[in-house]
């Protein structure tokens, strides 16, 4: 037999932190082909590969998000980024159920698809 549930204003409240939104903003950018990843030195931790860098701002269930990413070259640029957009917005709506008011991108760097002559 199952129990019945409380009523919904009586169950209690669930926050997601912005840290949580941040790591599903980065991740959901990452997955868009045409994004790349890049080299960068990490305080303490030597050299490492990073992806999409985002901040995330805004109040209640409404947030506001800001990229950082690099992508490949040669990319077309403004496509990428609307898919950019799109495939943040939707992964950030459908995990956290938070409403996305705006998605800034600032594209940073075009990297070349040239595979090193040593590994």
């Amino acid at each position: 037999m199952t129990a019945e549930l409380p009523a919904v204003e009586d169950r209690g409240t669930l926050t997601i932190d912005h840290v949580v939104v941040r790591k599903v903003a980065q991740r959901a950018a990452d997955q868009v082909p045409g994004t790349a990843t890049v080299e960068r030195k990490i305080a303490g931790l030597g050299v490492g590969v990073q992806g999409a860098t985002a901040k995330v701002s805004g109040r209640d269930n409404d947030v506001d998000l800001a990229l950082d990413l690099a992508l490949h070259y040669p990319a077309p640029v403004r496509t990428v980024v609307g898919d950019v957009r799109a495939k943040v917005t939707e992964e950030v709506e459908h995990i956290t159920s938070y409403r996305v008011r705006s998605v800034a991108v600032t594209v940073s760097a075009l990297l070349p698809d040239i595979p090193p002559r040593v590994r």
